[in-house]
């Protein structure tokens, strides 16, 4: 049961209340928080799987730091070693390290990892101790005391540019796999959005046709639903994928023609002349899609309609294939619809390389996608 006393009465500080802890500040809080490893064994925490290194680790290391490194080297080495007794010897010795610094450096850029990157740091201060040592016992006292400065100086540089540099690298080959998976995510994402664009309109022309020859009573409603059903089993799924075999995505336009041509009836006439043999992958729906702008552009319009022609080849080590329709041809300052600019976008980001262009035939107009 809570207590009626008073503040006062309570606590037996009469009109004051019991004073507040302090507060921690910032900077402790911040020191609770350091990761001290980092003093004692440096580097990046993660660690790039082969594969991740295969798809974003493949650029060349940058041959200007060798260029810069070597030419401040010879300036500082002719300014220092000007008047020095220990000219000759300190030429070969500050090159050679030059060069194994460089190589240890290209060894990092080939795997940014905390375990190379403190490898070749306690490596280097176990060689240096040796030398030193070694220095000594040979009579060369001075020299190493005189030097040490400056050999300390340059291991703390020389450390310090490894620890940068393998930060720098991993931060490349991480942002290089966030880049690829965006741009894996707004690949998916263009193909179902091509799915959306091509399906619904074509579907509910289709069904539309469908419900009026069952109203009907018509004989070509029973092989149009068959066709239909079997393009909807097939094609729907494969619009999960990133690519699909060449032979798929003929298939598909095959079907999508077929349903087009129970539709049309005599309006539309099509051949596929396509090799079996042909192996090439590319994203589902873009032969589709220039199917359908041929239907839409090139036969539709007609009141005869028209003829659609489709053909692959093999062109040295690329492959071609070309959509075209005699209908009336690319109309005066024509522009590309959002189906022909998502295909290109997909193109572009599944297979690159790929070009697509349309020109006209004389009649018609003709889609070549070169794969």
């Amino acid at each position: 049961m809570r207590s009626r006393l008073p503040f006062a009465a309570r606590y037996g500080c009469p009109g004051r209340r019991p004073p507040r802890l302090p507060a921690m500040s910032s900077t402790p809080r911040r020191w609770l928080h350091t990761d001290w490893s980092q003093w004692l064994y440096p580097g990046p925490r993660r660690l790039f799987t082969p594969d991740e290194m295969a798809r974003a680790g493949g650029q060349p290391w940058p041959s200007g730091i060798d260029q810069y490194a070597y030419v401040n080297l010879i300036i500082v080495l002719a300014v220092v070693t000007h008047e020095s007794r220990y000219g000759p010897l300190v030429w070969p010795i500050g090159l050679g390290l030059c060069w194994g610094t460089l190589a240890v450096a290209r060894w990092l850029w080939g795997g940014p990892t905390r375990k190379r990157l403190n490898v070749a740091c306690y490596g280097v201060g176990v060689v240096l101790a040796a030398a030193s040592v070694l220095f000594v016992k040979q009579g060369w006292r001075a020299l190493v005391q005189d030097n040490l400065p400056v050999m300390l100086a340059v291991m703390t540089a020389v450390l310090s540019g490894w620890w940068v540099l393998t930060l720098y690298r991993a931060e490349q080959i991480e942002s290089r796999l966030r880049e690829l998976a965006e741009q894996d995510a707004a690949l998916r994402l263009s193909t179902r959005l091509a799915a959306a664009q091509i399906q619904p309109h074509f579907l509910f022309n289709t069904l539309a046709s469908l419900q009026h020859w069952v109203d009907t009573g018509d004989a070509r409603a029973a092989p149009l639903l068959r066709d239909f059903t079997a393009y909807l089993r097939a094609t729907l799924p494969m619009f999960e994928r990133e690519l699909q075999p060449l032979a798929d995505e003929i298939g598909m336009v095959r079907r999508y023609l077929a349903i087009m041509q129970a539709r049309l009836g005599a309006r539309l006439a099509f051949d596929i002349h396509v090799p079996d043999d042909l192996d090439a992958q590319l994203p589902p729906g873009v032969v589709l899609t220039l199917a359908e702008n041929a239907i839409a552009h090139g036969v539709e319009p007609q009141l005869h309609g028209g003829r659609i022609a489709i053909a692959a080849r093999r062109d040295g080590a690329r492959l071609q294939l070309t959509v075209r329709d005699d209908g009336p041809g690319l109309a005066p300052g024509w522009r590309e619809g959002v189906g022909l600019s998502n295909t290109r976008r997909r193109l572009a980001s599944a297979c690159p390389g790929a070009a697509l262009t349309l020109a006209e035939a004389h009649p018609g107009c003709i889609a070549t996608l070169t794969l």
